[in-house]
């Protein structure tokens, strides 16, 4: 297998992850269609529950009130 010659600086290290670093993204979001909080895609809301259109989890606030 082949081996580096020279040591690879600091300056292009940095260059070659900040190509790489600069193109990711955060997860993407959306609102909860049932009680608007901001909710990942693909995931049941956390505050109410309900995961396209019907409730898939039981949420202890609406529990204790029910």
């Amino acid at each position: 297998m082949a081996t580096p010659k020279r040591k690879t600086s600091h300056a292009r290290t940095a260059q070659r992850k900040a190509n790489w670093l600069g193109a990711l993204k955060g997860p993407e979001t959306k609102a909860c269609p049932h009680c608007g909080e901001v909710i990942l895609l693909h995931h049941a809301c956390t505050s109410c529950g309900y995961y396209k259109g019907r409730q898939v989890i039981k949420i202890k606030s609406e529990e204790a009130a029910g």
